[in-house]
This record gives C-alpha cells, structure tokens and sequence, in this order.
C-alpha cells in the first residue's frame, strides 16, 4: 500500500550554510494542504538552478520515506521532512521497484517517472553531513523524478495508484547503477536507452557516452 507520508512545495530562498555562507535555492520546501499540479511542476514550487532542475521531465521529485530511517541511523541524527527538496515523500515505491514510464494517478493528476534524480551538493549544504552524499550516490537511493500526463490537484491525503506499468520494467535503481556506475556498460545504456518515455537530458547523457565508447 502506497502511502503520502509528506506533500511540500517551496519558491527559491536563501538559505544560510557552513560558516556565514548562503545561496540560493529551492530545496527548503514546506509541508502543504493542497497545490495544483500543471506540467512544468506544483503552483508555489520552484527551482533556483534551471540547468539542472526542473522543466517538463522533471516537474516532481519523489523520495522514500524508507531512506530517512536508513540516513538517520548511518550518521546519528533526524532529518527534517522533504531534507531532499522533495514534493513527494513515500512509502512502498523504492527505486528497485518502480521503472522508467510507469505511471501513477496521485490525488487528480497523472504523472510518469522519466529519471533517477541526480543529487547535488546542495543536500550536503542543506544537511551538513558530507558522506551523505556520496551515500545516496552508491547505493542508488536518489529518489525519481516525474513529468506530469494530466494536470490537477494533489493534496497532503491525496492516494498514490499505480494506473499503468511500464512493460520494459527497466528500474530506476537499474538506470543509477548504469548512470553513476556502469559508464561503460554499452548493454546498460541500451536498455536505458530503449524506454521511449526516459527524460530526453538523460537520454542526451547516454547517447553521447555511448558514441564516445563506440567510436
């Protein structure tokens, strides 16, 4: 049973990290009641770096409550709810066990997953544990990221369903282990490669790996 543990959404801000810094950036989100969903992502939620975040491929970000207890365990502390800059935060949809294309009815909206998500130094700064991140990057816990197939409103009761399998079941824990560690896996990207709905930045990624292997 798929459960919503936690619905946040959040605008770029300022966020003070390490010794007096700070930046800008949209990974503080806050707990919400009720947002719209439209293709490029939530009403009230927002991304401070383009390049990388955000845009239709990658218009929500999911992660599994799971994880928490794993990362809170490993290093001796308590996370903060959405601590990935998540929007959705739940339980039973683990990286081994949903696949690129899948798609979900969560609360009116309808979305598909597209990618791994690829997380950056910014969670570092945000939780001033340095190993972490080197942690999500080996053992694939990253979380996933969605493009939208239907617009509407989601809100912190709404239920997840799996609407429709993806046939090729290519994982999104097969696609990190690929993407952060197999850069030479040419079987690897292919199979990746073959799902049509994987994000086209990822897709991009892994063609130009694999002509560089080829050639």
């Amino acid at each position: 049973m798929i459960e919503l543990v936690n619905f946040a959404t959040g605008l770029p801000k300022k966020m003070k990290y390490g010794q007096d810094k700070e930046m800008n950036t949209g990974i503080c989100k806050e707990s919400v009641e009720e947002a719209f969903l439209t293709q490029d992502g939530f009403i009230g939620d927002g991304v401070a770096d383009l390049k990388h975040h955000g845009g239709p491929d990658r218009a929500v970000c999911v992660y599994p409550h799971e994880h928490y207890k794993l990362w809170e365990q490993e290093f001796q502390t308590t996370l903060p709810t959405a601590t990935f800059g998540e929007n959705v935060t739940v339980t039973n949809m683990l990286e081994q066990d949903i696949h690129i294309g899948d798609i979900y009815q969560i609360g009116d909206a309808v979305i598909q997953v597209t990618q791994g998500r690829v997380p950056c130094s910014t969670i570092t700064k945000r939780t001033s544990i340095p190993p972490l991140l080197k942690r999500i990057v080996e053992t694939g816990f990253t979380g996933y990221l969605c493009r939208v197939l239907e617009e509407g409103t989601v809100r912190a009761d709404s239920s997840i369903t799996l609407l429709e399998p993806h046939p090729q079941k290519v994982s999104i824990l097969f696609a990190n282990q690929v993407y952060f560690h197999r850069q030479k896996d040419i079987e690897g990207m292919e199979q990746v490669l073959a799902v049509p709905e994987l994000a086209a930045e990822w897709r991009k990624q892994f063609e130009k790996r694999l002509e560089r292997l080829i050639d």
